[in-house]
């Protein structure tokens, strides 16, 4: 597949085959490199294969790969530049530090493999919250603390890319929230674009500008994150959700709400969170089974939220259904039972209001 990807733009192009008999990783396409791609699918689908194949540690791989119109590899011409000389980061999922040194002496080694230092030790100890930590045996550190040094250290080697196998999995929530946030902020001022791995969509939706969806070693789908994740749910994705960002109206209502813009007359609520007074826009996700749909609005109810829309699709899953409501120009996705949807003699083009609670809107890192 051609894109066309302006020059300013970083880019990747594959026409690639990896063979292991059993499993085949097979693409043939051109992306532009914009901010975090979040790559996603099932166990086995080749997501950690991909990421392989594009920093050079893939031993089976037959076809090219050129990054920013420099060729990493054409196995056709027998050309093949090494791993260390791509110029790409690898965030695996333990962090494979130097367990005998220090915080320090593992950032100072990856200083001295860097011949064309841009970014000093200090700025990247900054920007990823080490400095405390740096006369530390890694040993000694928490898993999070150990994946900031990887981070760190990814960061020192300066690289046109960088790749992030679920980099997380092994970490608890707050572990997860402070490194999703020092992504963003990595990206942010480095403008260095990435490519996150995980079988989390909540991870994924909160950082991610545009999501690849591998499946049985195709890229199946791709494009803008909430696009994706919406037309994921029309298959066996398990979670199936409402993602939604949108700007912020009111940090606080005085009961601890902070309300949402969703369109001109309509508005969300959720719970406020300290870390919303740096944002003016908010990523979002509320499952399909934490949302009801009701015929008229309900007075003296509890549920905060009540957003009025349209019925635009009805897809039969079993005995459930699920139902795409078109509230301004978002949709939402609703999972009822299909004992609900006749008894309440729901159609398409229907007007129905929705219903969930403040806590049912959910951010993954704040």
């Amino acid at each position: 597949m051609t894109i066309d990807i302006p020059h300013n733009i970083a880019s990747l192009a594959m026409q690639i085959n990896v063979n292991y008999g059993q499993f085949e990783l097979a693409i043939d396409q051109r992306f532009s490199l914009d901010g975090i791609i979040g790559v996603f699918g099932p166990s086995g689908s080749g997501k950690s294969t991909l990421l392989r194949s594009i920093a050079g540690l893939e031993k089976h791989l037959v076809g090219s790969i050129t990054l920013n119109q420099r060729n990493l590899i054409n196995t056709k011409n027998n050309h093949v530049v090494k791993p260390q000389h791509r110029q790409i980061g690898l965030v695996f999922q333990n962090s494979r530090l130097f367990t005998h040194l220090s915080v320090h002496e593992n950032l100072h080694y990856a200083v001295k493999r860097c011949h064309d230092n841009r970014l000093s030790l200090g700025e990247v100890v900054e920007l990823t919250e080490l400095a405390p930590l740096l006369a530390h045996n890694v040993v000694k550190l928490s898993g999070g603390q150990q994946q900031r040094v990887a981070l760190a250290r990814a960061l020192l080697a300066e690289p046109k890319l960088l790749l992030l196998d679920e980099p997380m999995s092994a970490l608890d929530q707050r572990s997860k929230a402070k490194l999703l946030r020092m992504l963003l902020t990595i990206q942010k001022k480095l403008n260095i674009p990435m490519l996150y791995v995980s079988h989390s969509l909540a991870e994924l939706q909160q950082v991610c500008d545009n999501l690849w969806v591998l499946n049985q070693g195709k890229i199946t789908n791709f494009g803008n994150i909430h696009k994706v994740i919406h037309q994921l749910n029309y298959s066996n994705l398990h979670d199936k959700q409402t993602s939604l960002s949108l700007p912020i109206e009111l940090i606080n209502n005085g009961y601890g709400l902070t309300q949402l813009r969703l369109d001109a007359e309509q508005t969300i609520l959720l719970t406020t969170q300290k870390y919303f007074n740096h944002l003016t826009q908010l990523r979002c996700f509320i499952l399909a089974n934490d949302i009801s749909i009701s015929l008229k609005k309900i007075e003296n109810t509890s549920i905060v939220n009540q957003v009025f829309g349209k019925i635009k699709q009805i897809n039969q899953q079993q005995h459930n259904a699920l139902i795409t409501v078109q509230c301004g120009e978002q949709d939402f996705f609703v999972m009822i039972s299909q004992f609900s949807v006749h008894t309440l003699s729901l159609a398409i083009t229907q007007q129905v209001f929705l219903q969930f609670k403040a806590s049912a809107v959910r951010t993954f890192i704040h």
